[in-house]
């Protein structure tokens, strides 16, 4: 067995622990560790198979910049482990079913295809995978690139939308109220009598 074989299911076997952690934690900010190093992990499987472009990209991004936010969100937020479990017992079964169904899905594609799937040919010298990768996404998936784009709008739109409803700590403008808005009941001119100061020495020739 190769070093790169022994390297491959060293980090799968920590992205599988990782990612279980990240489901079975009790605390969402342990859950979070794990996803982070869960998302490291994923990346330097890629650069296993020389897809360099796509580990650099996942660390920068999701590591460096999507995990770390979601995990200033959790701290801030303060959740509490117990209102996290109050509807754990209603959906664990629909969880547990679902889950289940996704397992045998990916087991069914995994085996199926295992037997059957060629071997990599090595790259040319002169291959640029994030030129490829470019060329195929603008090209060939130009319309999934697309609706991916549209549905990830979609997603930050309602998630605003559910984040700011029925709440009182921030200022709602409405623009028909905005142009009804009188002037007079907005600005209030007030008249005040002009204050002169005296000079230093003027003041001290007076006392003499």
């Amino acid at each position: 067995m190769s070093f790169d074989s022994i390297l491959f299911y060293l980090l799968a076997l920590v992205l599988v622990v990782a990612a279980f952690r990240v489901i079975l934690s009790t605390s969402p900010v342990t859950g979070v560790l794990h996803l982070i190093l869960t998302f490291f992990t994923a990346s330097m499987m890629w650069m296993l198979i020389q897809a360099e472009f796509l580990s650099l990209v996942l660390v920068i991004v999701y590591v460096g910049a999507v995990m770390v936010l979601f995990l200033f969100v959790v701290m801030m937020l303060d959740m509490r482990p117990e209102g996290l479990k109050a509807g754990l017992k209603v959906y664990l079964p629909l969880g547990l079913t679902i889950g289940g169904i996704m397992v045998l899905e990916m087991a069914f594609v995994v085996l199926r295809s295992w037997g059957h799937a060629p071997a990599l040919q090595p790259p040319a010298d002169n291959f640029d995978n994030t030129l490829a990768l470019g060329t195929a996404m603008y090209t060939q998936f130009s319309y999934a690139v697309q609706v991916g784009g549209l549905i990830l709008l979609v997603g930050m739109i309602a998630a605003i939308a559910l984040t700011m409803r029925k709440r009182a700590d921030y200022k709602r403008t409405t623009p028909s109220k905005q142009v009804r808005v009188n002037p007079a009941d907005r600005v209030r001119m007030v008249h005040m009598q002009a204050v002169v100061d005296t000079p230093a020495a003027e003041s001290e020739g007076a006392e003499k």
